[in-house]
């Protein structure tokens, strides 16, 4: 069983790992000098799942921002041909938000950028810590106690 004291720390440990995370995927970003935000970045690798180009409202809400935050991102990767806005074809007053082929090959750029900086993150674990590593985040993640055998 954990103490307070211990589950704290292992709190703390998180947070100082998310922002080191966050600090070097934001280097390899510039290093690949895009002029994208990791905001931006995170919005077209969600248009990039997206079955068929969706609404901003529907943006703001899979990423769990307010509708204004999404407007400001989308105008800056529009500025840059990353994004283009579209009518709907059935409700002309709805528009949608779709990737042009400059914001798929910044997609391409992110990838790699996320790939290197992940590779820097993990290099002082072996594969084996990779592993058991993955399985405890995914268990942080989906908040399902594992259950041992």
């Amino acid at each position: 069983m954990t103490s307070p004291d211990s589950d704290g720390l292992l709190a703390e440990q998180l947070l100082r790992l998310t922002r080191r995370v966050h600090r070097i995927q934001k280097r390899h970003l510039e290093q690949r000098d895009l002029g994208i935000t990791p905001a931006q970045s995170r919005l077209l690798r969600t248009l990039a799942h997206w079955g068929s180009p969706p609404r901003m409202a529907d943006l703001a809400e899979r990423l769990e921002v307010v509708p204004r935050a999404v407007t400001t991102l989308v105008d800056g990767l529009e500025a840059s041909g990353k994004v283009r806005r579209v009518p709907d074809p059935a409700n002309r007053r709805v528009i949608r938000i779709e990737l042009t082929d400059d914001g798929r090959g910044a997609l391409r750029e992110l990838r790699a950028a996320r790939r290197s900086a992940a590779e820097e993150i993990l290099a002082p674990l072996t594969e084996e810590q990779r592993e058991a590593l993955g399985g405890l985040l995914n268990t942080l993640i989906d908040g399902t106690p594992v259950r041992s055998g």
